[in-house]
């Protein structure tokens, strides 16, 4: 099982742009094994500290393996939207890894 963790900073005033991605691609994770493990979105009182601005969202998912992974990102309904996502995201610092 692949874990990916996704630091997601969204450009000023995109955020509707950004759920209208998220309402997209999200859904279709299961298609291709991969689940949601967690969506936060970190207030100010929950950052404590750090060296980067605070991020919009934490997304944590699962994918079976990486190759499930990539006919995600490869599907043809996730990239009709994909402009959504670049119109709207900054930057993504993504971490992937196993469950310990």
């Amino acid at each position: 099982m692949l874990y990916i963790t996704q630091l997601i900073y969204i450009k000023p005033g995109k955020e509707k742009v950004f759920h209208e991605f998220e309402n997209h691609a999200i859904p279709l994770m299961e298609k291709y094994t991969g689940k949601l493990v967690q969506r936060l979105r970190p207030d100010d009182a929950a950052y404590v500290a750090g060296e980067e601005q605070k991020p919009y969202e934490i997304h944590i998912v699962s994918f079976e393996s990486e190759e499930k992974l990539q006919e995600f990102f490869q599907d043809e309904t996730r990239l009709q939207f994909k402009h959504l996502k670049d119109d709207s995201v900054k930057s993504i610092l993504m971490f992937r890894g196993e469950k310990m």
